[in-house]
């Protein structure tokens, strides 16, 4: 079996003593190519160093809502000569997130707007973060719908999966699925078709059982697996190969 995790931070701080165990171990668990999300520029620049040393890492560059204050058009203009280097295969992770609101709204929706331009100028996927801000999430992506990409971190409703679906997009889930506490959605992961599902780990965020509380790695992509295929009762292999398929078309690896 192969997999993907189509979402990482490697590029994180925690990652710093043990980054190469961390990836041999995904190579072990099966995990043959990780995307490395960026987030900002500086998390951008160091996927894109990270997978000069490491073969089999792609990535991705993005100003994430959090950080919407700081997409000023240098900034842009910064991302969009990133978006040139090798290992570059999306923008983002952008978006939106009302939960924390740690940049305002309507700054939040220019910089995801500017950033799904980008994506469209360059003809690269989008990886999309939303959190608590379904509707505009949705009426944004209708500006620029068909959308080749992923919504990163599912955890909305079928009926929002099924719009995203019906724009184009991928629906992505992680840990989250494994959790004892997220019956609805797992019902939401059942009835998105396998065709439509990508994986990923978001770590060193959101570890699935039985790794809950602990830094959460590449390697663990497998119990996510393993969730889904008994959730869409398929073996392993199925799960592995469709999912996998699905990853390699969105981002046209």
């Amino acid at each position: 079996m192969e997999l993907i995790d189509t979402h990482c931070h490697l590029n994180d701080d925690r990652f710093e003593s043990d980054l190469p165990q961390v990836i041999q171990r995904a190579r072990t668990a099966g995990v043959a190519e990780l995307i490395n999300i960026g987030y900002d520029l500086v998390s951008s620049r160091k996927a894109i160093k990270q997978a000069r040393l490491y073969p089999g890492l792609k990535t991705t560059v993005g100003i994430h809502p959090h950080d919407a204050s700081t997409a000023t058009d240098a900034v842009l203009d910064e991302l969009a000569k990133l978006a040139s280097a090798e290992s570059v295969v999306a923008i983002g992770e952008t978006g939106l997130d009302y939960y924390y609101d740690n940049s305002p709204r309507d700054v939040q929706q220019l910089a995801f707007r500017r950033q799904m331009e980008l994506a469209k100028d360059l003809g690269l996927p989008v990886v999309i973060h939303s959190r608590d801000a379904t509707q505009d999430t949705l009426e944004i992506l209708k500006e620029f719908a068909p959308v080749r990409g992923i919504m990163h971190c599912f955890s909305g409703s079928w009926e929002t999966a099924e719009l995203c679906m019906n724009m184009g997009l991928y629906i992505a889930f992680g840990g989250a699925i494994t959790f004892k506490n997220a019956s609805r959605l797992r019902g939401v992961a059942g009835r998105v078709p396998l065709e439509r599902i990508v994986l990923e780990t978001d770590c060193p965020y959101l570890s699935p059982e039985p790794h809950r509380g602990r830094r959460n790695e590449p390697a663990y992509l497998v119990y996510v697996l393993a969730r889904l295929a008994e959730i869409k009762q398929v073996s392993k292999a199925e799960a592995a190969e469709i999912t996998t398929a699905n990853a390699r078309a969105v981002f046209g690896l």
